[in-house]
């Protein structure tokens, strides 16, 4: 039966649109897999070029210590990466290494079994020598004449050497070896009667300075960290704690003497501006001849230190500082001088109670809640 006129051209437009509706789909369908396939080239080409790398996941100061738990690991595009970041942490663990004399420990990638792997590297007398370690015992050597020299390794703090912002791509340039090893005499030690900076905060580096009335100022400890206790929320306004080794403790105290039975006399703090970049300075402050005894007997003080102390106090310059003026200064001031070290020194004692009161009674207060 021949269809009339009317369905004959329903069914071709019927068709028609499916025609046009396929076209369509099919145009659709061809430009999705193309922004498909350049997503997945675009996702394969920056997975190529990204690289991971080491962050800060918090704000750090210059000077201060870096440690593992400051770091995350991110993934970075290749491009926008220094050469000497890194995503291993053996690699910034190993920066951190030295043997006991001092001479650091490189580490440098080597060519082993046709691949690029990375090594460390000490350099003792002017000669290089690879750092290998044993198997069996975890120990360090080298091969030197043949013969394995065992190393005994210290791990140095690494130390930030400008201020940081969360988030900043970590590299050997940016941080630096510490000079502040925690050895076996070091004590944190409390002072109250040193004039402070009025923006100190904890984690700052001072130099701890006396001067006396005609303008004499003497570098007694230097570059030393501070922390300032905190009470009740509040951090205080005259006590700080620092670490001092054996020697530096006898230098304060020799120092804390003489300023308090010299009128005019005072100890003060210096802030480091760079702690990270700059380097300590050189104590120069003169002992008197009964510290300087007990210093050079002390058998808490490290050779090392002691080495030192001999060849600052044995110099005729010292012993002609100390003679000519802080000794004949303490001299002329007589009685005077006693009272004033009497009181000063109870002064300092009653600074220390009140402290330590206000900070036991911080600790027994009860929470507040907002």
């Amino acid at each position: 039966m021949a269809a009339n006129p009317m369905q004959r051209k329903a069914r071709n437009s019927f068709l028609l649109g499916m025609l046009v509706m396929l076209l369509i789909s099919g145009i659709v369908i061809a430009l999705l897999f193309m922004q498909l396939m350049n997503k997945t080239r675009e996702e394969q080409e920056e997975l190529a070029a990204s690289v991971n790398a080491y962050v800060l996941n918090q704000d750090v100061k210059s000077g201060q210590v870096i440690t593992t738990d400051m770091l995350t690991i991110q993934t970075v595009n290749r491009n926008l990466v220094p050469s000497n970041a890194t995503s291993d942490l053996s690699i910034i663990e190993n920066y951190a290494l030295q043997d006991k004399e001092g001479n650091a420990i490189v580490t440098k990638n080597k060519t082993e079994n046709n691949q690029t792997v990375p090594a460390l590297y000490i350099t003792i007398d002017n000669r290089e020598y690879e750092v290998l370690q044993e198997a069996e015992t975890a120990n360090y050597y080298i091969e030197r004449n043949n013969e394995k020299e065992y190393l005994e390794l210290n791990s140095v703090p690494l130390i930030a050497k400008v201020d940081m912002k969360q988030n900043t791509l970590i590299t050997t340039d940016l941080i630096t070896k510490g000079d502040n090893l925690v050895q076996d005499d070091v004590r944190k030690q409390e002072y109250n009667m040193v004039v402070l900076p009025m923006d100190l905060t904890t984690g700052d580096y001072i130099d701890v300075r006396v001067m006396f009335p005609n303008g004499q100022d003497f570098i007694v400890v230097s570059k030393k960290e501070v922390e300032i206790p905190n009470i009740a929320g509040v951090d205080s306004e005259d006590t700080i704690w620092i670490n001092l080794s054996e020697d530096e403790i006898l230098h304060m105290s020799c120092a804390i003497i003489d300023a308090a039975q010299v009128r005019g006399a005072k100890i003060y703090a210096t802030k480091y501006t760079e702690a990270g970049m700059q380097t300590a300075a050189t104590p120069t402050f003169p002992v008197n001849a009964g510290t300087s005894a007990l210093l050079q007997s002390d058998p808490n003080i490290l050779e090392s230190a002691m080495a030192e102390i001999r060849n600052r106090y044995n110099n005729g310059n010292s012993a002609d500082l100390r003679n000519n003026y802080i000794n004949s200064q303490i001299e002329q001031q007589g009685e005077q001088a006693q009272s004033n070290l009497e009181t000063q020194m109870q002064d300092s004692i009653t600074n220390s109670k009140n402290s330590r009161k206000e900070y036991l009674e911080s600790l027994m207060a009860p929470a507040t809640t907002e």
